[in-house]
């Protein structure tokens, strides 16, 4: 090895040196050991007593060093790296891309003053320094010292940068190399922990883990995790290793507290290796667990764009972390917010398919699943009560079996279901024992794992039909219990408003009418039940007769009068000109219109307007009550016509809900329809049309209307 020991390097001698450094670094390619034996041969080339080489990354910041003075290689800590780079000499070199000499550095402010520097110890020295260039990328900066001022001359500074061109090539490849082997570990630990962390669906499992994971791949004491509860915007540490785990599982922190906390708040990771400089460390979590805390590092766990929670581990065992323990932390952290999410899902369906389970289970009606052929695949508890069927043998049968299949609700192969409509209607189950069970069925399209099958829920209305039962057989009984006495009374009334002389008793004329009024509405009431039993047998209409609207309007509100009278009700009516015939039974239509208008004038406020009309809509007639009632709400416009339905009221609730139910029938029977429009405290406006006659009937009816 050639030395110049101050003296002035001849053109060969020079030569000969880079030959020899050349070949000295290509025999390396460990990082460390390129810098020291690049720093080691300049050192000697020059004759300098201390040197340092400074390594920079892509983006020109500091990311290694050599620093030797005699024989004795320090350390420098990534801090004091920053500082003598960003302050010192070397910085300035960096800068401007340039070798200098400095003959005194006691008189140059582009050095960096150290302790070492004081006259009373080392004093002045002479440095030369120049930049690590590789075509144009500045790869570090390396700078040699001699502690007499004066020293190095400029023979040294064109050596120096002869070395530097030769030493740059060799750095690259050696910070290269070294970096493609700190991400082969990385990706090592990655590939590792992906096939450990994201091989369980069970979050617990997931979360034991990904902490050992870490704490293998970092090589630390403790390794903890918390996740994010968003309600209370606060981190729960849901699970951790070592001895002091125990007390650290449950412990909260609010997000931006402690450097956990800050982690989470801004969604970046960061290595502290030393939490006591650290104004953002949190030291109640050591004293609630009792563990000391030297070095942290801390990444934050994402799910997409979101923040979910934190990985941190603390304490590596060498004391500091490696330059790669973030990245390998990140890394882990990325796959534990794709691991933890799943199972978390997994959890939460796992959950409902058990409520689905305990409600299909637990329902009080059966519940039949079937493919689209009709075979049953699954029955709850009660389906197996009702059919007096094992599960088991239930799976073997076909729902047609049951009797539960009705082709005209569903439609030609279930066409109706397929389009996805919930189709309901009333049948009969036949179960293993020959019983026959009066049920309503629920039909539906229902998706289970992917698959398309047929929900059929089947509620008995056994009670339902025995209590329907028993109401049409005491409302028969009232019929025909009340027919003869009734008929007694009609007749004894006829007799009296015959023979007693009414012209001058008032009164007594005022009482008989009541009774006979009172009589009248009990006969219409009753021939309403004979007619509500014969119409729901599906008997027609017998001979009905061209019938005049006027006459039955009239006929209707002359029933009602006194009620409405009693209330300072008027009944206001309105005819269309010129109003066609109906071809009905006149005494039910009649009956119709007074059910109506009792029911107006029972939920219209006193001293309020009724109003009653029709005209003509097509080939039908349109008769029409309006109240000024409470209004009846869209929910209950539909079934406030089904028979034994009553709705609630101010008044309560009155009769046996048969009265409109019986105009429905009697409407649908003579070809017509009933509805009602209204809407909350707005009243009620019953409409229900009826067959005109024929030109000749209505001749007829007119003629007879004259006569």
């Amino acid at each position: 090895m050639v030395q110049t020991n101050g003296i002035r390097p001849t053109t060969e001698a020079t030569l000969e040196l880079l030959y020899n450094i050349s070949r000295e670094l290509t025999s390396a390619l460990d990082l460390h050991m390129v810098l020291r034996r690049v720093l080691f041969l300049s050192m000697q080339s020059v004759g300098a007593i201390s040197g340092s080489i400074i390594v920079l990354d892509s983006y020109g910041k500091p990311i290694d060093s050599a620093i030797i003075t005699g024989d004795v290689v320090h350390d420098q800590t990534t801090q004091q790296l920053r500082i003598t780079y960003e302050q010192g000499l070397a910085g300035w070199v960096a800068q401007h891309r340039q070798a200098v000499l400095i003959a005194d550095t006691s008189r140059d402010e582009r050095w960096l003053f150290r302790p070492d520097d004081a006259p009373e110890r080392r004093g002045a020295k002479s440095a030369v320094s120049a930049p690590l260039m590789v075509r144009d990328e500045l790869v570090g900066v390396m700078t040699l010292v001699h502690p007499r001022p004066g020293f190095f001359q400029s023979e040294h500074l064109s050596l120096v940068q002869s070395i530097a061109d030769q030493a740059g090539i060799a750095i690259l490849n050696a910070r290269l190399y070294d970096e493609s082997q700190r991400r082969a570990r990385v990706m090592a630990a990655l590939a590792s922990s992906a096939a450990a962390i994201t091989g369980s669906l069970d979050l617990k499992e997931v979360l034991q883990r990904i902490l050992e994971q870490t704490g293998r791949a970092l090589m630390v004491d403790t390794v903890s995790l918390a996740l994010l509860d968003p309600k209370r915007q606060e981190l729960v540490f849901e699970a951790s290793t070592g001895r002091f785990s125990e007390k650290v599982v449950g412990i909260r922190l609010k997000i931006g507290q402690g450097i956990a906390g800050w982690v989470a708040q801004h969604g970046e990771g960061t290595v502290v290796n030393n939490v006591s400089q650290d104004e953002r460390f949190f030291r109640g979590v050591d004293q609630i667990t009792g563990f000391k805390t030297r070095a942290i590092a801390c990444a934050p766990i994402r799910w997409g764009n979101e923040v979910i929670g934190i990985l941190e581990a603390l304490n590596p065992y060498g004391r500091v972390f490696d330059e790669d323990a973030l990245d390998v932390l990140n890394g882990i952290a990325s796959l534990a917010g794709t691991a933890i999410r799943h199972a978390q899902l997994f959890e939460a369906l796992q959950a409902a398919h058990q409520r689905y389970r305990e409600l299909f289970q637990d329902s009080i009606d059966a519940i039949f699943i079937t493919d689209w052929e009709g075979h049953i695949v699954e029955a709850n508890h009660q389906a197996e009560q009702v059919t007096h069927l094992r599960s088991e043998a239930l799976r073997e049968q076909a729902i047609h079996s049951l009797s539960l299949v009705d082709e005209n609700m569903l439609g030609k192969g279930w066409v109706n279901l397929q389009q996805g409509e919930t189709v309901s209607y009333e049948t009969s189950l036949q179960t293993s024992d020959g019983l026959i069970l009066p049920v309503h069925v629920y039909a539906r399209k229902v998706a289970i794992e992917g698959e398309s099958y047929v929900q059929w829920i089947v509620h008995d209305i056994t009670e339902r039909k025995n209590l329907e039962t028993l109401r049409n057989d005491l409302i028969s009984m009232i019929y025909h219990d009340l027919r003869s006495p009734l008929a007694n009374v009609v007749s004894s009334l006829d007799v009296l408003e015959n023979i007693l002389p009414l012209e001058n008793e008032p009164a007594l004329k005022s009482l008989l009418n009541i009774a006979i009024r009172s009589t009248e509405r009990i006969q219409r009431l009753t021939n309403s039940l004979l007619d509500l039993r014969r119409l729901e047998a599906g008997q027609p209409i017998n001979n009905p007769q061209p019938q005049s609207v006027e006459e039955i309007i009239a006929d209707s509100i002359d029933a009602v009068q006194a009620a409405a009278d009693s209330k300072h009700q008027v009944i206001e009516t309105k005819l269309a000109a010129l109003l066609p015939a109906v071809l009905a039974d006149g005494e039910m239509v009649r009956r119709v219109l007074i059910n109506l208008l009792e029911n107006a004038i029972k939920y219209t406020p006193q001293g309020s307007r009724i109003g009653v009309g029709a005209q003509p809509a097509g080939e039908m007639v349109e008769f029409w009550v309006q109240d000024r009632g409470p209004g009846i709400p869209p929910s209950e416009q539909e079934r406030i016509f089904d028979k034994f339905t009553r709705l609630h009221s101010a008044e309560g609730q009155h009769g046996f809900g048969l009265g409109l139910a019986y105009c429905r029938l009697a409407v649908e029977a003579h070809g017509g329809r009933i509805w009602v429009e209204s809407q909350p405290n707005q009243g009620s406006c019953f409409r229900f049309t009826l067959p005109m006659t024929s030109n000749g009937q209505a001749e007829d009816a007119n003629q007879k209307v004259l006569e």
